[in-house]
């Protein structure tokens, strides 16, 4: 038929880039779709999941060296630990300063921006100040796991299997770059998560130490809510927000408070759903898939109504 099935697969000699061929019309409409965003962007380096995945490997290493990372016998404690350090310092300093070029109108026409690179080394630097305190809160974490999970014998099994204490990490790393006014990167880190784990946490939530997500399939927590201490949510559990507020001109209100306030020593059972910016009063428990759209007070006791069992013959009760 005339057809070089040598340049079909990618070899042979190669067409001039700007011949389309017989997809001239689809080339012209993506190129549409993507002008402006060229125009924009078209010279600047994005960040990287890929990079971004590396780095919180690399953290996890940081946090977890006897857990995390291939084993090399020959290396010290502090070895694995500065290595692995290293690493990640010069990935998050990278992506952190495309994170912040990504919105930067310092230099508009730069590939590079010095105040973002100036701010992103700044970052950095406070962040891995953090690390020990990330690592303390998630020894919390791990302990919380172990306390409320009766089918967990080993803190180190809740490190390796349990995809709440994976979510919380990433979470806690995230958290730290979300109050540094960091964009994409917080996002970035905690979707991975929640692509891995089913467990989406927005990176804004503020969350206290000793946190637990049994299960944790389908569980979600939005940008504003604020979770005290020593706080149980199991599989499904949805923290989010009943409305949102609108401008005069219909636009949404970015950064209102909408989502629960959870405080300390509260366990919310599988499938619970709390809406609005509600208060969950110290200490109570909230049963399975109860809907709670207004505050209770500390101690309170909620769960649904009880289910009636009867007994229907030749159609009655319909």
């Amino acid at each position: 038929m005339g057809v070089n099935a040598g340049s079909m697969l990618g070899g042979g000699d190669h067409e001039s880039v700007t011949d389309d061929g017989p997809f001239g019309g689809v080339v012209d409409a993506l190129c549409r779709a993507n002008e402006r965003a060229f125009k924009e962007r078209g010279r600047q380096v994005l960040p990287s999941r890929t990079t971004i995945a590396s780095l919180i490997d690399d953290l996890r290493v940081v946090l977890y060296p006897v857990h995390f990372g291939s084993f090399q016998a020959e290396r010290s404690l502090r070895e694995r630990i500065s290595l692995s350090l290293d690493s990640a310092r010069r990935a998050l300093e990278q992506q952190v300063c495309r994170g912040l070029e990504f919105t930067c109108r310092h230099v508009p026409d730069d590939r590079s921006c010095h105040v973002c690179a100036a701010r992103a080394r700044e970052v950095t630097a406070r962040v891995i100040a953090r690390l020990p305190t990330i690592r303390s809160w998630l020894d919390a974490d791990v302990q919380a796991a172990l306390d409320g999970d009766p089918a967990l014998h080993l803190m180190d099994e809740a490190l390796f299997c349990y995809p709440g204490v994976r979510a919380i990490l990433q979470h806690r790393v995230a958290h730290e770059l979300y109050t540094q006014q960091v964009p994409l990167i917080p996002r970035i880190i905690a979707e991975l998560g929640h692509a891995e784990t089913g467990i989406d946490i927005h990176p804004g939530a503020k969350i206290g130490p000793s946190f637990f997500i049994d299960h944790g399939t389908g569980v979600v927590i939005g940008e504003t809510a604020l979770i005290g201490e020593r706080v149980r949510l199991y599989q499904g559990v949805t923290l989010g927000a009943r409305s949102f507020a609108s401008d005069e001109l219909g636009h949404l209100v970015k950064g209102a408070l909408r989502h629960p306030i959870v405080e300390d020593d509260v366990i919310i059972y599988a499938g619970a759903t709390i809406l609005g910016r509600i208060t969950t009063g110290k200490g109570s428990t909230i049963g399975g898939n109860v809907w709670l759209t207004r505050s209770v007070p500390p101690g309170s006791r909620v769960r649904q109504v009880q289910a009636r069992q009867e007994t229907f013959e030749n159609g009655s009760g319909i």
